[in-house]
Parts: C-alpha cells; sequence; structure tokens
C-alpha cells in the first residue's frame, strides 16, 4: 500500500507543469533602487545607518537574483525544474573542453556528463550593483559600528558570490572577469566589518590572471603586479613561490612602457630564487632574462649567486636542485652531473635526484656523439677510442635510472631511458639481457 502512495505521489509530481521561462522581475529591483536612491537622499533617512545596510541588502539581491539558482554540478533537471526550458541549447567548446549550452535570458549555463559545469552572466538587473552593495555596507558600518554583524552576513554573501563567480569565469575563459570578481571578494574581506583577515591567496589569483590577461592586454600587467605585489607585502606566497615568477612576467610585460621594468623583472626572479631555489619556473625565467637583455648580467653571476648560497648551507639540496638546472641551461652537463651527484649523496633516494642525474649523463652522452658524428676521422682507432669514451657517459647513467625503478617501480620514463640505453649498449658485455629486460617491461606498461 505504502509503495503505491509513492508511485503515485511521484506521478503527480511529474503531472505538475514545468515553469515556461526565466521569471527575474527586473522592474520591481528598478523601482526598489529609485525608492533607495530617495531614502538616502533624504536627509532624516539618508542618516540612518539601517538605510544603507537595507541598501546593501537591495543591490546584492539585484546581482545574485539571475544566478540564485544555479550551483556546481547540479542536474539539469534541475535547471529546467527553477527556471524552464532553456531559449535554446547548442554545442559549444571552452578551452578545448566540450559542452553544451543551456541559453537562458539572463545567463548561459555549461553542461558537461549531465552537470552544470559553469555558466556566464549574459544580462544584468543594475549595472554596477555589486560595488553599489558592497559600498552601502561600508556607509553603514562606518557610521554605526554597532551595524557590524548585519554588515558582516552581507560582506560574506558578497565574498562567496564572487569567489564562485571568479571560479565559473576561469572556466570559461574569462580572466578578466574572474580577476575583477576575486578583486572584490578581497575587498569585501579587507571591509573593518568583516572582523577576519582576508584572504590573500585572492590576491595571488588575481593578480596570476592578470598576467595571463596580459598576453592579449599588455595595460593588465601593471594591475597584475599591484596585486601580487600587495599579496607579498601582506606576507602571502603560495607554496612553490611562482608568485615570483609571475611578478617578473607582469615586469617584463611593462618594459616597452619603460625601460626600469627590465630590472624590476630581475629583482623579482632574484628575490624568488633566493627563497625558492628549486622552482624551475623562476630559473627559466632567470636564463631567459641573463641571456635575452643587455645589461641585466652575466649568466655565470648565477652560478656565482648560488654557489654563495650553497657555501652558507652545503647541506640544502633545493640548492644544490638549482645549481644543476642553472648549469644545464648552460649546457654544462659535467657541473649538472655534480650538482646532482651532491644531492644523491645528501639525499641517496630522493627520487628526483636519482632521475636527473641519469638524465644529465644521457644528455652529456647525446652531446658528445653529436659532435662525434660532425667530426671527420681519419682512423678506425681514433673512432673507436672516441666511440668507447662516448659509450661510458651513456653507461654511467644506467645504474642512476635503475636506481630509480627501486625507488619508482615501473617509472614509465626510467624505463623507456633504460630500453633505449641499453639498445644502444648492447654489444657491452651484459647489456643485451638489460635490453631485452627493459624492453618486456616497456611493453607490458604500454599494453603491447
Amino acid at each position: 500500500m505504502k509503495k503505491t502512495c509513492v508511485t503515485a505521489l511521484a506521478a503527480l509530481l511529474l503531472a505538475v507543469p514545468a515553469v515556461q521561462a526565466q521569471k527575474v522581475n527586473k522592474d520591481s529591483f528598478l523601482s526598489k533602487i529609485e525608492k533607495s536612491d530617495a531614502d538616502i537622499a533624504d536627509v532624516k533617512k539618508g542618516a540612518k545607518a539601517a538605510t544603507w545596510v537595507n541598501r546593501g541588502k537591495l543591490f546584492f539581491e539585484a546581482v545574485s537574483e539571475p544566478t540564485k539558482d544555479l550551483f556546481l554540478e547540479m542536474d539539469p533537471v534541475m535547471l529546467k525544474f527553477n527556471d524552464g526550458e532553456p531559449q535554446s541549447t547548442s554545442e559549444v567548446t571552452l578551452l578545448d573542453v566540450p559542452y553544451t549550452a543551456y541559453v537562458y535570458p539572463y545567463y548561459t549555463a555549461y553542461v558537461k556528463d549531465n552537470k552544470i559545469m559553469a555558466w556566464t552572466q549574459t544580462q544584468e538587473i543594475y549595472p554596477g550593483a555589486l560595488e553599489l552593495s558592497l559600498e552601502a555596507y561600508n556607509k553603514a558600518y562606518d557610521m554605526d559600528h554597532k551595524t557590524a554583524s548585519k554588515v558582516k552576513v552581507g560582506l560574506k554573501q558578497i565574498s562567496d558570490f564572487c569567489a564562485q563567480a571568479g571560479d565559473v569565469s576561469i572556466t570559461t575563459g574569462k580572466y578578466a572577469d574572474a580577476a575583477k570578481y576575486y578583486m572584490t571578494a578581497y575587498a569585501a574581506q579587507s571591509s573593518p566589518a568583516y572582523g577576519e583577515k582576508p584572504n590573500l591567496a585572492l590576491l595571488y589569483y588575481a593578480g596570476y590572471l592578470k598576467t595571463v590577461e596580459g598576453s592579449t592586454n599588455p595595460e593588465a600587467y601593471a594591475e597584475g603586479a599591484d596585486y601580487l605585489n600587495r599579496a607579498l607585502e601582506q606576507g602571502y606566497t603560495d607554496e612553490d613561490g611562482n608568485i615570483y615568477y609571475y611578478l617578473f612576467h607582469c615586469y617584463y610585460g611593462q618594459k616597452d612602457k619603460d625601460a626600469a621594468f627590465v630590472m624590476k623583472s630581475k629583482d623579482a626572479l632574484l628575490e624568488g630564487i633566493e627563497k625558492f631555489p628549486k622552482n624551475e619556473r623562476i630559473l627559466d625565467g632567470l636564463m631567459q632574462l641573463y641571456t635575452a637583455e643587455k645589461g641585466v648580467g652575466d649568466p655565470a653571476d648565477l652560478v656565482t649567486m648560488i654557489d654563495a648560497a650553497i657555501a652558507e648551507n652545503p647541506t640544502n639540496t633545493d640548492l644544490w636542485f638549482g645549481r644543476g638546472r642553472i648549469f644545464y641551461a648552460l649546457k654544462n652537463y659535467d657541473e649538472s652531473i655534480k650538482s646532482f651527484e651532491k644531492i644523491v649523496e645528501l639525499k641517496p633516494d630522493m627520487y628526483e635526484g636519482n632521475y636527473y642525474l641519469g638524465v644529465f649523463y644521457a644528455l652529456k652522452g647525446d652531446a658528445m656523439n653529436k659532435e662525434m658524428n660532425e667530426r671527420q676521422y681519419s682512423s678506425q682507432a681514433d673512432y673507436d677510442a672516441d666511440l668507447k669514451t662516448v659509450n661510458a657517459v651513456y653507461m654511467a647513467a644506467v645504474p642512476w635510472f635503475e636506481k630509480v625503478l627501486e625507488l619508482k617501480p615501473n617509472d614509465p620514463d626510467a624505463v623507456e631511458f633504460l630500453k633505449s640505453l641499453c639498445f644502444r649498449l648492447r654489444d657491452e658485455e651484459g647489456m643485451m639481457d638489460k635490453y631485452k629486460k627493459y624492453n618486456d617491461l616497456y611493453n607490458q606498461i604500454k599494453g603491447n
């Protein structure tokens, strides 16, 4: 009997007609906003903090109303239940990802795997309402600190809305919009009534997005530098230190306006590499800068700098890692090898140390092999002697990759290196057996 009732109820729900169209009463909001404008212009009403709190609420509602029924990963069935059938649907691609676009009067939702993954608001109730909401809440608190609890609720709503809007804007490739949303979220959290330390990651992400935007809009670099510097000044840095790499790009992107930005970009990288010597992006940025710009310095200066740091802290594997990377960029494989030998001496079971030591021996062998191929030999004996020297270098790479497999069994990159190296060295004692072993393992990993 109970099952029959449930079935009947489900049928009744399905029989309820769907909402025919998204309903946003824009005229009602505009009428309320007009009244709010009159209230703040009134001497008595405008002097009351409550008037400004209500204005903050009103403008936030105007901002959030068009997308209030949306949330990430919701089922499109619920979307249709709340806002009716879309005006149209189409297949679109955003940042190389395919979606089905559901077009509504105020927004377009993007669906993948039967889930809403992002959306873009296409129409506003009142332009600038978000900023006006924040302004009204701050005004209310300035007039009367007793409004702090109410104002904080409003500020948190603004912050949460903007953080989510920033996230979905990134998914749709609207980086400038995302940066603006993150900065508005940061501004809301920075208001005195919020009462908590703002999330400085919002500044960092906004700065990063402005760095990305700068490739098509150079004016964005200045804003990016401002946001990133503000984050650093307040003690923030991301875990890997990439903030310094993005700051370098923001300065370097402004070099045509003022040559002084080249040296600012250098200083950003030098500060970054001092704190994060293992960061490959910063190292690459330094090598790019030192080799592309006259007057910046000799690339050898980088070696002097990092060697001085190592002298102060000789057991810091990150510093040795950075040293090896610098010499790799300079194509000095012998020094790269020395650096990584020090790393595995300090940390014998460090995966990266063993892996890159094998890589640098292989690269050194490749460079020597290239020189051999370009040389004109007058005798077989000379050729054989050079070949023996080159093969000895390749041979030196093998045990390091084998150590990698001990640390990380079936590592595909190490297996591929070993397969190739052992085939090249197949005439050396025991190498053909090793080739067969690693070739079989390679095929097993690849599913052949």
